[in-house]
């Protein structure tokens, strides 16, 4: 738990837009939110990497 608060702490330093954010998160004790917006960053690249691939078809119907 103190990797996770050390990583966020150095993200904010960057200037990391990512790090600033789990950074809000962990201070706003909104932690519990940070592996939903992993999964939707997942399906976002997963959406544009399989855009013009033969995978599309059936990534479109999952959603």
């Amino acid at each position: 738990m103190n990797q996770l608060k050390s990583a966020a702490q150095k993200g904010k330093q960057r200037g990391s837009i990512i790090g600033e954010l789990f950074a809000f998160l962990w201070q706003a004790k909104l932690w519990w939110l940070a592996p939903m917006l992993v999964v939707f960053l997942l399906f976002g690249l997963l959406i544009i990497f399989t855009e013009g691939s033969a995978f599309a078809p059936f990534i479109y119907t999952l959603f």
